[in-house]
């Protein structure tokens, strides 16, 4: 019996930008320029708990979080790291990793509903996506812009 391909789930899909990717993991940039916030989608079908992944996936999960945590601390220098995996809309598991502020739009609470998405400008979109890349190409992990 073969694997399933992995798919990304369609809302995914529709509010993000492909970044690139980890030996397991897909990196995506959220649209909303409102935060640095990327994403992390392991790539395993019908995966939904981290705890559904097997223990070799589970280590490989923390460590591509923990490196893309340290380089969003390195490039943004927020007040605190957000890292959750929430999942009630987007059942498929994914990891949010978002660089807060005390002047961003929704510090202290959640960003969830807060405040509408802001659009990145092109300029800016091609600059946070570069800087990723370049800061995780550098790191031992095995990344790919």
């Amino acid at each position: 019996m073969s694997a399933l391909p992995f798919q990304l789930h369609s809302q995914l899909a529709t509010d993000t930008h492909v970044v690139g990717h980890f030996p397991l993991s897909l990196l995506l940039l959220c649209k909303d320029a409102n935060y640095p916030w990327c994403i992390l989608v392991p790539k395993r079908e019908e995966i939904k708990e981290i705890h559904q992944l097997n223990k070799e996936d589970r280590q490989q999960l923390l460590d591509e979080s923990c490196t893309l945590a340290e380089v969003m601390e390195s490039l943004y220098q927020p007040v605190k790291m957000n890292v959750a995996a929430l999942g009630n809309m987007v059942p498929q598991l994914h990891i949010h990793h978002i660089a807060r502020f005390k002047a961003d739009p929704a510090w202290p609470g959640p960003i969830w509903g807060k405040v509408p998405a802001n659009d990145y400008s092109v300029e800016l979109l091609g600059q946070r996506i570069q800087d990723l890349r370049s800061s995780l190409i550098d790191k031992e992990i095995g990344f790919r812009g």
